[in-house]
């Protein structure tokens, strides 16, 4: 499978549709809309934004938020159902890694859900290793949070 991944502004319709499609497959693995804790990102938050599409229509994204001098925090990341095994979602997260290695940072995290146990096999595949919970994440129950320094 061949697919291209672009930076995109994060109000790009694409990317907003594959957001819509990742909110509403965890609103379903969750039961309700209340999964995100500390609240869904807002543009003004977001540095990169990725999206990756093949034959044009979007197939994933990704996205980055600067947590300080030298982290940023791995958002939004989704590969839509019909390209998930296709590599695509290795692809766009070393494109986020190269893109926070660029702009000086050294460390990745993230937070994922309990209930995305394919989410976690692949963050835990590309070298992320589970920390104690971080930020608005700390004391939730369905979060599970992740690190990678880069090299």
């Amino acid at each position: 499978m061949t697919w291209t991944i672009e930076e995109r502004s994060w109000d790009d319709p694409a990317g907003e549709s594959l957001r819509r499609a990742q909110r509403a497959e965890l609103d379903a693995r969750y039961g309700s809309d209340d999964h995100e804790p500390g609240g869904a990102p807002e543009a003004s938050e977001i540095d990169v934004f990725l999206v990756a599409t093949r034959d044009g229509e979007p197939v994933g994204c990704g996205a980055l938020r600067q947590l300080d001098d030298h982290s940023a925090e791995v958002k939004r990341m989704y590969v839509a159902p019909a390209s998930r095994g296709s590599g695509v979602a290795t692809a766009i997260l070393r494109e986020l890694e190269a893109a926070a290695t660029r702009r000086g940072w050294t460390t990745m995290r993230l937070e994922t859900g309990t209930e995305q146990p394919d989410a976690i096999r692949f963050y835990e595949r590309e070298g992320y290793r589970e920390i104690p919970l971080y930020g608005k994440y700390t004391g939730s129950p369905i979060s599970k949070c992740y690190e990678r320094t880069l090299s």
